[in-house]
């Protein structure tokens, strides 16, 4: 086990990963990305949550595979996740997330709606060491994410009301690169916590646009 990771050690620091259990609310674009990540890096503990099921959509903009269609996207992604690492101690949820639900204490929150963010928000606040949220919106995302008293001041604040969201067009909205990427910098911003460096509280990413926002609190 030591050679598979020996060219990440210095950057996922062993001796603080096995006190992490991490659940993963929605493996959709974005979600089940997080969740071949987390598996890729050596997370000992992971909890998958989605309800959903694969739909031929989800093929080309979330990445699963045509023999996925109809079975639970839990189901599906913990496949490739215990593939990846065998060692891995693996739950699926195949239904809501919900207030009461057992869960790990590394959140990563990859839901498409406000509402539900404020309801998983209000259930783990006081619950999670570390909470990254990751939004995209066609070729635009966006990275929150709150570890210390500052930034879980701050998250509150993202969750706007839902008529202010924006509604792009059906055929505009994931794509997945843009998943791969916001995925890609919600593993950083953990790794970054696992280092006990900064973390920055809100990421803003236009890829159209090639432009980069990092917020303060």
């Amino acid at each position: 086990m030591d050679e598979r990771f020996s060219r990440q050690k210095d950057l996922v620091p062993r001796e603080r990963i096995p006190d992490c259990k991490a659940t993963v609310i929605g493996v959709g674009a974005i979600g089940r990305q997080v969740a071949l990540q987390l598996a890729a890096i050596g997370l000992p503990w992971m909890q998958l949550v989605d309800h959903d099921v694969v739909e031929e959509s989800n093929i080309a903009s979330q990445g699963y595979f045509e023999d996925d269609l109809k079975r639970f996207k839990v189901h599906a992604t913990a496949d490739i996740c215990r593939q990846i690492n065998p060692h891995l101690e693996l739950y699926t949820i195949n239904e809501r997330f919900k207030r009461s639900s057992v869960i790990g204490n590394c959140i990563f929150c990859c839901v498409d709606k406000i509402e539900t963010r404020k309801h998983i928000w209000d259930a783990v606040k006081d619950k999670a060491n570390f909470f990254v949220d990751g939004r995209m919106s066609a070729e635009v995302l966006r990275v929150i994410t709150a570890c210390d008293e500052k930034s879980r001041k701050y998250y509150p604040q993202t969750l706007f009301a839902a008529e202010q969201a924006h509604a792009g067009p059906c055929t505009a909205k994931t794509t997945i690169y843009c998943a791969n990427i916001a995925a890609g910098f919600m593993l950083a911003q953990f790794t970054k916590y696992l280092r006990l460096l900064p973390v920055e509280p809100d990421i803003q990413i236009n890829l159209l646009a090639s432009e980069l926002n990092v917020g303060a609190c």
